[in-house]
Formats: C-alpha cells, structure tokens, sequence
C-alpha cells in the first residue's frame, strides 16, 4: 500500500521529488518500528499505542519536533490517501496529537549597545542622518522593516509626534515617539529635501532619491552594529525585539506592547515577556528582606 501512496504522490499529487522520497522513507521507518515484519504490513491493525511509541522513540534518539511532525505528516497523509481510496477504514493518526515546537526566543540587543550606536553615528551629512534615523525609528517605534520602508512624509505628524504605519493585511496604526525622534525627523528631512531635487514619495530615500529596498536596511543595521555586539545576528527584526523587550522591562502592559507592534492576538507578544525575568529577579533581590544573606 505504500507503494501505491508513492505512486499517487508523485503522478497525482505531482509531488516533488525530495517530497516523495521524504514520506517514502519516513513510511518505511514507521513499519520497521512495529513489532510485525515488513512483509506483513497492515495499516488497518495499526493502533494509536504504537504512533506515540514511535513518535517518542523518534524524540529519545534526538529528533527535533519538528522533524518528528514532518515524519508524522507523512503517516497522516498516508492514512487519509488510504481512506479516500477506501483502502482501509482505520485512521490511528486521528487521536494523535503532534508534538509541539518550541519558539526561538527573540533575540535583542543591549541597552547599551543601542545607546553607543546612537550616540556615535554622526549628524553633519544626509547619508549619516538617514542611517541614524533607520535606527531611531526601528528602535523607538518598533516597525517591521517594510513598514519602515512605506512610510511617506504625510505620515508623520511632528505637532501630535506620531506616524501612522500601513502594517500586514493593510492593517492601519497610529504609533507615538519621542521628542529626540522629532527633532531628527525634521533634521534629517531638511537636509534631504536640500540634497535631492526629486526625491520619492517615502521618509527614507537612497542618494539619488528613489525608494530604499530590504536589503538597504538590513545592511544599514548590521553594519551599525558589528564590532558593537557578538550576536551574529544583526538585523532591523531585532531592533523590533529590542523595543518590544525594553518597554516590557520598563512596566509597560503586555496589551500595550500588543498594539504598539501590532500584532493580532496576545499570544505573539507573549514570547517577549521572557526578556523581563532579569529585571524582575534583581528587583526582588532589591524589595525582599529573605532575598540576600543578612550581614
């Protein structure tokens, strides 16, 4: 029967190659764990036992989650293949539940790290103002990249100091900065209106005036900060991580920071709260008397 769900994969499904081979041998693995020979294969005797057998027996000889439910979605495929061809009415895989993968947790920069790069990028030309502000604005309003490369002079509002930001799905958002923010807003935007005639319809521009790309602000970012810290990486998504982390740390409310990033359940903001157990701890060494070994 694996044979048959091999063929269908590969001339109906049109499956690609290292696909069809990944569920054949993640199959074959399977049967080799049951207890029956492989001759004797019956898909229809194979209980739910003997799936969390294997899956835990995958786990315990270091496989990853992850693989361990790529291997699973193969058997799963494999059984509905079998039911819709009415090759067997068991389904095992129904009640199994896949295992779970951890998230990485986010990576940030130091606090100051983000001051000594700051404070270092020097203000006398528009390439030096730009760069400056890609990292000001990363850093104090917590926008994703694109949303940083879309913003246009009419979205900022230097009077109320708030920029309103296009996020996914279209999803609009009024963000609030600071005064240091505004005044290098309106530094940076007099001198590139004096150094470009036409300039493009977005904030940040390249030297001829056309619309910065991805990878211009990536570079802009890593190379701001190499040499300042070990993290390998370096890029505008942890600036997001630093500002979601550093409010977080601060005392700002979780929902908060869920509307500041805009994010669209609380579970997604909810990886940074990890960063604050630091800040927590050393503030109960400060406030409880059992905390330290009296003198």
């Amino acid at each position: 029967m694996i044979d048959r769900f091999i063929e269908y994969l590969r001339y109906e499904k049109i499956s690609s190659s290292h696909t069809v081979l990944s569920y054949h041998n993640d199959l074959v693995q399977f049967v080799r764990h049951l207890p029956t020979a492989s001759d004797t294969f019956d898909p229809a005797q194979v209980t739910p036992l003997q799936i969390r057998e294997w899956i835990i027996s995958l786990m315990e000889t270091g496989d990853s989650a992850r693989t361990v439910n790529r291997k699973l979605s193969a058997l799963k495929s494999f059984y509905r293949f079998l039911n819709h061809k009415e090759l067997c009415v068991n389904n095992p895989t129904k009640k199994i539940i896949s295992p779970k993968i951890k998230k990485p947790l986010p990576l940030v920069f130091r606090e100051n790290e983000v001051n000594f790069v700051s404070e270092n990028i020097i203000e006398n030309s528009f390439d030096q103002l730009r760069d400056k502000l890609i990292i000001e604005l990363l850093y104090q309003t917590g926008i994703r990249r694109a949303e940083l490369i879309g913003l246009k002079d009419s979205d900022i509002d230097l009077s109320k100091r708030t920029l309103r930001v296009l996020g996914k799905r279209n999803k609009e958002r009024i963000l609030p900065y600071g005064e240091s923010l505004a005044e290098l807003i309106k530094k940076y935007v007099i001198e590139r209106n004096a150094t470009i005639e036409n300039s493009a319809e977005r904030l940040i521009t390249l030297n001829n005036g056309a619309e910065v790309y991805p990878k211009f602000i990536y570079n802009k970012v890593r190379e701001a900060f190499t040499g300042i810290t070990s993290m390998k990486k370096r890029s505008p998504h942890v600036l997001r991580h630093t500002f979601a982390t550093t409010l977080l740390n601060n005392g700002a409310e979780l929902n908060a920071v869920k509307e500041l990033l805009g994010h669209s359940n609380l579970s997604a903001t909810e990886i940074y709260t990890h960063t604050t157990f630091e800040q927590l701890h050393s503030i109960y060494e400060q406030a409880h008397p059992r905390a330290k070994k009296r003198r």
